[in-house]
């Protein structure tokens, strides 16, 4: 793995990394608070859905020509999203609008209180990227505009999760395949934690499910984490490519985006209904919890989960993919679990972190997933079951304008 090297051949000087860790904490309080506002309206809107589930899911099309409508009037650039910020991080954008903040905000949040099944890190990191980036023009730095957007990053991951590592290491390895930004370690590490800390203080609770025994690796063991590396690499993979067809053919078979999202929004709403009466609306912590605490899991909760994800964002509708991830390795873990004979709260965790990692082509940050989540007791499965979920085709991401570096 290459170090990106942010600057030019000089590097970024002490000076600049002081002036950069003061102001990580700033920028991680500020995200941090605005994660928790973010974070908590979204699970109070959860619950209100959950509770009226028959009242709210069938208004979900006329919810998504709103949608339709704010980003159509008020979006501009800020309708690309993720892929805007892949682009300013790759220096093919110069600037985030700062309207995306509210546009985003609220479009995720009526997604998800109509039932779409739809992710909230998206919103998170480009809430993130888009606070630290205005402050960018500020700061007489070397490639300034791509470091604050990496801080911003880490910020708004770390603050709506509450695994600070874990989204320093996404931040630094997401954009470009292959490379890591470590000359900014400190400061992005810095304001991930901040954020992380400010949005617990602020009332924004961290999922967490440790298991304390470990698993002894021996042959027999390390194969049957090697063939769960693949299978999860795969449903990531399968994801991430289903996720970019489906954009493509929902937008050819009706361009017009109103038609698009009133039309699929009717049948998106009757598939969440039919479907076990709503269990796969909304974010998919439910089949997360039943998967990590043996409940009821059904062989393809985790199919319909990623079909239903993929639908609902090709629709139109606004959200982020991790958390559904999150779902569908979950859920599939504790089906593969019984077959291999290994535990299932254990392999729920691997599918948890390892579906993620697969689909956004990250190595790191799954495996920190793991331990701040999970614990570390089973630092080493995490890390063989990723080892081998990242040999799953690294073309495919969720993340479109993520590009691999060239082999020297």
């Amino acid at each position: 793995m290459k170090v990106r090297q942010l600057s030019d051949s000089k590097g970024l000087s002490y000076l600049h990394l002081v002036m950069l860790s003061l102001y990580a904490i700033l920028l991680g309080v500020l995200v941090g608070l605005i994660d928790a506002v973010f974070g908590r309206v979204l699970i109070g809107l959860s619950e209100f859905r959950d509770h009226h589930l028959f009242y709210l899911v069938p208004v979900l099309p006329l919810a998504g020509l709103l949608i339709v409508y704010l980003y159509q009037k008020f979006a501009g650039k800020a309708a690309q999203g993720m892929g805007l910020i892949f682009k300013v991080g790759h220096n093919e954008e110069d600037q985030v609008p700062l309207r995306l903040i509210p546009l985003v905000t609220v479009t995720t949040w009526l997604t998800h209180l109509f039932g779409g099944s739809a992710g909230r890190e998206g919103v998170a990191v480009q809430l993130g990227a888009t606070v630290s980036h205005a402050f960018s023009r500020y700061f007489k730095l070397p490639n300034a505009s791509c470091i604050f957007l990496t801080m911003g990053m880490a910020a708004g991951f770390g603050g709506l999760f509450q695994t600070p590592i874990a989204a320093t290491f996404f931040s630094l390895e997401v954009l470009t395949l292959g490379q890591l930004s470590l000359p900014i370690l400190v400061p992005t590490l810095i304001a991930s934690f901040m954020a992380s800390t400010t949005s617990h203080l602020l009332g924004l609770e961290k999922f967490s499910h440790f298991v304390s025994k470990s698993l002894t690796i021996d042959l027999e063991t390390f194969m049957k984490l090697a063939l769960l590396g693949l299978a999860f690499g795969l449903a990531g993979n399968l994801f991430a490519y289903l996720l970019s067809l489906a954009k493509k053919k929902v937008a050819s078979l009706l361009p017009n985006p109103y038609y698009r999202v009133l039309l699929g929004g009717v049948v998106l709403t009757c598939l969440l209904l039919i479907l076990c009466k709503g269990r796969y609306t909304g974010l998919g912590t439910n089949l997360i919890a039943l998967s990590v605490d043996g409940g009821t899991i059904y062989p393809l909760d985790w199919l319909f989960k990623l079909l239903l994800t993929v639908f609902t964002l090709s629709l139109g509708f606004q959200g982020g993919e991790v958390t559904p991830l999150f779902a569908i390795g979950a859920s599939l873990g504790a089906v593969l679990a019984p077959i291999l004979g290994l535990p299932i709260s254990l392999v729920a965790g691997l599918g948890y972190l390892s579906v993620f990692g697969s689909s956004t082509n990250t190595l790191l940050a799954p495996i920190f997933i793991g331990i701040e989540v999970f614990g570390p007791a089973n630092a080493i499965p995490y890390a063989i079951v990723m080892a081998f979920a990242y040999l799953i085709n690294h073309k495919t991401s969720i993340y479109g304008q993520q590009k691999m570096l060239e082999m020297q």
